[in-house]
């Protein structure tokens, strides 16, 4: 009897940590919807106008009234003129991208990166706010492809990293011109991990047998619930190591200046010892960066929001659950 309610009192304990886990994935979906308020599509925005505007509500106090509306009116004199012909200053195009595992915002990214392509012209720049730490290699390696299209139609590319470019994150980040980072953000991680569990020897102890049809030799290497092999395990090294080769080519061709065997070992490093291992190129902060080119450069944010379906939105809500 007491073995029996033992057993009962952890089956609700499952059940009821179950029903919590998707109580409040329900709940980031759903939150998640709400905050939706624009449709699909593409939004740009004049930066140099919101720090105009974050300066007019300090401004506001510290010049006085009078001073403020005599300012103000010569700033809106000056907009409408620029509403009517234009201006003549080089223009700085924002992204963000913020990843996880499975690189999902590449497909708005593909939409930011067309939209700029088609209005950019000579001397114009894209600055990449990246906060990625990494995931899958193909979809990540998309990613960095999508930034590559900027370099290839001759614009500057810049990414400015002020949390975390890692792993799949610095696989993108690499492809930049100039890749800034904030003293702090974590950077590198080098290097190419898979990972599973195995439940062989737990279903072989309880009679259960698993049957498994592959053609060809190394269709499935290593498996969740069949007996591994050496030949497989040998066999994942290998592909691992082939797709490391291939990260440390992708910095070799665009960071040729980076020493890889101090570097490709799987180590991330904070900003100010990226920057002694020429991972990064200079020490700032986004924000300070974009201040000062607001001085010399029409900033303008381009954001591309999608319409995720309800198993995206789930999918999404889990894995912030994960992280969090």
């Amino acid at each position: 009897m007491l073995e029996f309610l033992s057993d009962y009192s952890l089956f609700l304990a499952e059940l009821l940590t179950l029903a919590v886990i998707v109580l409040v994935v329900t709940v980031l979906v759903v939150s998640t919807a709400k905050r939706r308020t624009q449709a699909d599509g593409l939004t740009v925005e004049h930066l140099n106008r919101r720090y105009e505007n974050l300066g007019d509500t300090v401004r506001r106090t510290v010049d006085g009234s009078e001073r403020f509306k005599l300012a103000a009116k010569q700033r809106r004199k000056e907009h409408k003129q620029l509403a009517k012909k234009g201006s003549d200053r080089n223009r700085l195009f924002v992204l963000d991208f913020k990843g996880d595992i499975r690189a999902t915002a590449t497909a708005s990214l593909r939409e930011e990166v067309s939209a700029i392509l088609a209005a950019a012209g000579k001397g114009d720049q894209v600055l990449v706010r990246l906060e990625n730490p990494g995931g899958t290699v193909h979809e990540h390696g998309l990613a960095a492809s999508q930034l590559l299209r900027i370099k290839q139609q001759g614009l500057r590319l810049l990414v400015a990293v002020d949390k975390v470019a890692a792993s799949g994150g610095y696989l993108m980040a690499c492809v930049a011109d100039e890749i800034l980072a904030a003293p702090f953000a974590i950077v590198g991680s080098i290097g190419v991990i898979a990972q599973l569990p195995n439940f062989h020897r737990f279903l072989e102890s309880r009679g259960v047998d698993f049957e498994q049809v592959t053609a060809g030799r190394y269709k499935r290497t290593l498996t969740l619930f069949g007996e591994n092999t050496e030949e497989g395990r040998a066999k994942l090294q290998q592909e691992l190591e082939d797709v490391h080769q291939l990260f440390k080519q992708q910095i070799a061709e665009h960071r040729p200046q980076v020493d890889l065997d101090a570097v490709a070992t799987g180590e991330h490093w904070y900003g100010l010892r990226a920057l002694e291992l020429k991972l990064i190129d200079r020490i700032t902060t986004s924000d300070d960066f974009l201040l000062a080119a607001a001085q010399e450069h029409d900033i303008y944010s381009v954001t591309y929001k999608r319409r995720r379906s309800l198993p995206e939105r789930f999918m999404a809500g889990a894995e912030t659950l994960l992280s969090r």
